[in-house]
Order: structure tokens, then sequence, then C-alpha cells
């Protein structure tokens, strides 16, 4: 988080939630497009099956550590830049959950009890 004197948190552009957040595989998509290479070329490369990368692609599954790793071997973005997208996608995912919210805010008042 970013924060500036007299300036709200929730006023810095950084600190902003994404209206949608933008699941990893939209960033995978964006990179094969940019490097002229088909999903089917790159699940060769990798040695997974094209249904699997295409369901991350899609968002449908998670970037795994293992996916990371590939990724990384064969496009040259870090596994850690793989994970930490897929991780900050979840934690959006969870804080937009409103039911969620509310269990973890009665958590958070009886654990302020003890």
């Amino acid at each position: 988080m970013i924060a500036l004197v007299n300036v709200p948190n929730d006023m810095v552009a950084n600190n902003l939630t994404p209206f949608e957040p933008t699941h990893p595989g939209e960033l995978i998509r964006d990179e094969l497009e940019s490097l002229g290479m088909t999903q089917a070329k790159l699940a060769e490369r990798i040695g997974v099956s094209p249904s699997l990368l295409n369901e991350v692609i899609n968002g449908r599954r998670s970037v795994s550590t293992e996916m990371a790793l590939l990724l990384e071997a064969s496009i040259g973005i870090s596994a850690e830049i793989w994970l930490k997208l897929q991780a900050d996608y979840n934690m959006q995912l969870a804080k937009a959950d409103d039911s969620f919210m509310r269990r973890l805010a009665s958590i958070r008042r009886i654990a302020a009890m003890l």
C-alpha cells in the first residue's frame, strides 16, 4: 500500500482494487500474442496438454507453481511474477466476496476481544 501525506489511502490509484480482477491467464494470452505463438505451440513446448493450458489462459484454472516454472523456462518471465499475479487475483476475489468479508470481520471482532 502506498501512503501519501494528507491523501486518504483509498484515493491513491495504486491502492485501488480493479473493478474486475485480471486472471494471469489473460497475461499469458497477451504474451503469446506478442510472441506470435499459439497456445498449442506453447503447450507442446512445455509438455502440457493444450486443454490444460487453455483452461489456465481462460481463467478456469489457477497458475500453479509447476506451471509458473514451465512458463518461466519457456517464455522467460519469472515464475515469481506468475505466482504473485495469481495470489493477487485470488486475494481480489476473496475481498470481493461479501459473505467471506463478513465472516472475516466477525473473526477479527472476536480476536480483538481476546
